[in-house]
């Protein structure tokens, strides 16, 4: 009986010092502050996107003068042929006229090119399908007339 006793009394020490360590624990996370909610802020996308004060200070100093202007109007100037307004020069020797309407003539409708290539590709792979079938079907037959023989 001592030995169930001692056992007992071992369990009850145990499960005394599990409870002191929950509670120890329980006490350890309690939060210091209550929770207070924070008013709704605005996401805004740029919020990281400033430039150094060094960069903006060069950008400013920089000659010549209006240059990121210029940049940005160089950026936003028209890259087709067909948009350059009259006033800049083609680089065309003159004597052709030219359309300077903006529009353009439209592109006949018709095969994209290699179709005729992957026409002749899948008639071949057709044609060697039909063999193919005829031969396992007439394989086919004759097993079927062997059998009826037997």
């Amino acid at each position: 009986m001592t030995k169930a006793a001692d056992e007992i009394a071992q369990l009850k020490q145990e499960l005394a010092d599990q409870r002191a360590r929950v509670e120890e624990l329980e006490r350890a996370n309690k939060p210091k502050e209550p929770f207070v909610p924070q008013p709704h802020q605005r996401y805004d996308p740029t919020a990281g996107m400033s430039m150094p004060d060094s960069a903006l200070a060069a950008m400013v100093a920089a000659e010549p003068r209006n240059f990121m202007r210029d940049v940005v109007r160089d950026n936003r100037a028209p890259t087709t042929p067909a948009m350059i307004p009259s006033s800049q020069s083609t680089g065309g020797g003159g004597s052709a006229p030219v359309n300077t309407s903006g529009w353009r003539e439209a592109t006949p409708l018709g095969p994209p090119p290699g179709v005729a290539q992957a026409d002749r590709l899948m008639d071949e792979a057709d044609r060697r399908d039909r063999l193919q079938l005829a031969e396992r079907l007439a394989k086919q037959e004759a097993m079927e007339r062997l059998a009826e023989d037997k």
